[in-house]
């Protein structure tokens, strides 16, 4: 591991977590908890697996990580934050917040994971009619479906398909992403291969929360 060799505790963090690959394995086990080496290679898409093994022995050094045995029938190796590696999930939050203006563009070869927007969606959106009956919507983006609850005030979100969905979003990441966060009007999105389904009143339910940096236009080049 590389040193910035600098009495400073930026420096010093990013000694720690500023190396490629880093901070995104902190991202995976943050999101989804404990995970096995395979369950991070598939969030990881395009690290080597000698690079990742490197990382992980240098996070596990570093105490920001553990690695524990899982019981039968899974019994094989866990990787999971340690209570010092926790302390990092605000600054993760805080860099969706930073980054969100960045997303509106999305290269071809760009990956695509559910968990990634889920998190993204929780952290942005919020419930605009606190007082009005629940609603959920179901969103096809990413490689599984991500289910959006509204729930007094706030949006809950999960993997996998909603049983009776109040409205149906498909289509490219970025165009739905768009219309969630009001920057995309209906026949936009449409227009950018976003198929809705359900009453359209259900999206007026959604909006931005007050403290999202919004990406009202693409960062200068």
């Amino acid at each position: 591991m590389r040193s910035y060799d600098e009495y400073c505790a930026i420096a010093k963090s990013l000694d720690v977590v500023g190396d490629r690959w880093t901070l995104l394995i902190v991202r995976e086990l943050a999101l989804r908890g404990a995970c096995r080496y395979t369950d991070l290679r598939n969030g990881l898409p395009g690290i080597a697996s000698n690079l990742l093994a490197d990382r992980l022995r240098e996070l596990e050094h570093a105490g920001v990580i553990a690695r524990e045995d899982a019981p039968p029938p899974i019994a094989t190796t866990l990787f999971r934050l340690t209570p010092r590696g926790e302390r990092l999930r605000p600054l993760l939050d805080d860099l969706v917040r930073w980054g969100l203006p960045l997303m509106t563009e999305q290269k071809p070869g760009d990956a695509v994971r559910s968990h990634w927007l889920a998190s993204a969606i929780e952290l942005t959106l919020r419930d605009q009619q606190p007082d009005a009956s629940p609603v959920t919507v179901e969103l096809n983006i990413g490689d599984q479906p991500i289910v959006l609850e509204t729930r007094g005030g706030t949006i809950h979100t999960r993997l996998g398909p909603a049983d009776s969905p109040d409205a149906t979003l498909t289509g490219p990441p970025m165009p739905v992403m768009g219309l969630l966060l009001g920057l995309l009007q209906p026949a936009d999105a449409r227009a950018n291969g976003v198929e809705y389904t359900g009453a359209t009143a259900v999206l007026d339910r959604i909006g931005p929360a007050v403290d999202a940096e919004m990406p009202l236009a693409a960062p200068p080049s």
